[in-house]
């Protein structure tokens, strides 16, 4: 079952083709989508579109990056929203939420303690609510790390992983999956490329991460050289086919497996996708 874990269809990169963009997912076999939340002003938004859709799921948070220009406000906003729809089944998750300590104007000390307070306070209103979380982790691991340890059984999915064998291990034992996506088609990725092909069955779910981190054959125009390329969730389909070959499985089985990976992690995208 192919399944993008996460999309920003709500993105402006969408706004002139959205509905052509969703048939084309749905020709390509994609069975469910997850649209994260990156700020206040989408919340209605993220709910609004996933309701819209055949498959189409949700989650509630506030994106780091977006921390510098929010708010106590906007986490209460986001507590409200969360206790008003907590009810509807295309709510799966709290997210994106997370840590990034890469780019370097929210790397400053005082950036990043504002980062951990909003994603402590969010993880503690993911566990009230008995709802997994959607990971942004960028050089922060680590320190994610260190605040799910002491609020175990959260869960979730960590969005875009590139980290240590070791640190994936972590992740996987506090009840998390790790996603993969257009990153791992690259050949450079030699990271990113050895985890996909080394972790269990029960580690991988795919995704895009639309209209952001475009595929290997998206990126590169007839001549090899870059080039801006807008993603989208059908391509989740190709993605799945480069796991396959990575871990030397037939492409029905690499979906099939990350699907079930999905749902697990996710347990009301079971629920929603099995009423589809």
């Amino acid at each position: 079952m192919l399944i993008d874990t996460h999309c920003h269809l709500d993105a402006s990169e969408f706004d002139t083709d959205r509905e052509a963009v969703i048939a084309r997912a749905a020709q390509a076999g994609v069975r469910g989508i997850v649209i994260p939340a990156v700020c206040r002003n989408n919340f209605q938004t993220v709910r609004d579109l996933a309701a819209s859709m055949p498959g189409g799921a949700y989650a509630l948070g506030i994106h780091p990056l977006f921390v510098a220009q929010s708010g106590d406000e906007d986490l209460d906003a986001l507590e409200d929203c969360v206790a008003g729809w907590r009810d509807d089944p295309r709510l799966v998750a709290i997210g994106e939420i997370g840590l990034d300590f890469f780019v370097p104007a929210m790397s400053t000390p005082e950036r990043r303690a504002r980062q951990e307070q909003f994603y402590v306070r969010q993880l503690d209103l993911a566990r009230r609510f008995g709802l997994p979380v959607l990971l942004h982790v960028r050089r922060s691991q680590d320190v994610l790390l260190k605040h799910l340890r002491r609020r175990p059984a959260i869960g979730g999915i960590a969005h875009a992983f590139n980290g240590s064998f070791q640190q994936a291990e972590q992740f996987l034992g506090q009840g998390f999956a790790l996603g993969v996506g257009g990153a791992m088609t690259f050949e450079r990725a030699l990271q990113i490329r050895r985890l996909a092909a080394r972790l269990p069955d029960n580690a991988l779910v795919l995704e895009t991460d639309a209209p952001d981190i475009p595929p290997a054959w998206l990126g590169r125009d007839a001549e090899g050289r870059p080039q801006p390329a807008r993603n989208e969730p059908a391509e989740v389909a190709r993605i799945a086919d480069s796991l396959a070959d990575l871990r030397g499985i037939r492409v029905e089985d690499a979906a099939l497996q990350c699907g079930l990976n999905a749902m697990r992690v996710l347990p009301k995208l079971e629920a929603l996708l099995s009423s589809s």
